[in-house]
């Protein structure tokens, strides 16, 4: 009998852990509109891959979902995005405002609740900062830097905060993918 019951709660522990324990989808973030890239620009930590430079913060860059996968250094969380949260699990980093300002590069911290670090994903498709719903996060509109790799050769565009009401949506609109 002793035995049963131990069993019994050993299954319920691993059933109750399986449920609750973080196994999150990981997503890209890519802008809707191409641009001048036919593979689609991602939030993307500068650097590459594994050895992306997290104090370096953000950019937009061509997504890597063509190789197969998404990449390391352009992974979301998809669950937390929902409520608010940009969480890199790569890294144990969130996507952070520099500042709630026009023209704010976009950066990487540990992961606390400051309101640089609260972003709504708009039913516009627009990622606005939290609290301040004229800011939109905008890959600039000038042209397109090449990359250190890939084929044809990656392209990036600086990421910032812009205001929605200026910015064009095909620099505004994202897409989780």
């Amino acid at each position: 009998m002793g035995m049963m019951i131990l069993t019994l709660l050993t299954a319920t522990f691993l059933t109750l852990f399986s449920t609750t324990a973080p196994g999150s989808e990981l997503v890209e973030i890519q802008l809707i509109d191409k641009l001048d890239e036919t593979r689609g620009y991602c939030i993307d930590i500068k650097g590459y891959k594994e050895r992306a430079k997290v104090h370096r913060g953000l950019q937009a860059h061509t997504c890597y979902s063509y190789q197969g996968q998404i990449g390391i250094d352009q992974a979301f969380d998809k669950g937390l995005i929902q409520l608010g949260k940009f969480y890199m699990p790569g890294f144990d980093v969130c996507m952070e405002a520099k500042s709630p300002n026009e023209g704010a590069s976009l950066t990487l911290k540990d992961c606390n609740n400051t309101a640089v670090q609260k972003f709504n994903f708009t039913s516009e498709s627009q990622i606005k900062v939290f609290g301040k719903h004229d800011l939109c996060l905008a890959v600039e509109s000038k042209k397109s830097k090449q990359g250190g790799g890939g084929m044809p050769v990656h392209l990036i565009r600086t990421l910032q905060l812009k205001s929605c009401s200026l910015a064009d949506l095909k620099y505004t609109a994202w897409k989780i993918k």
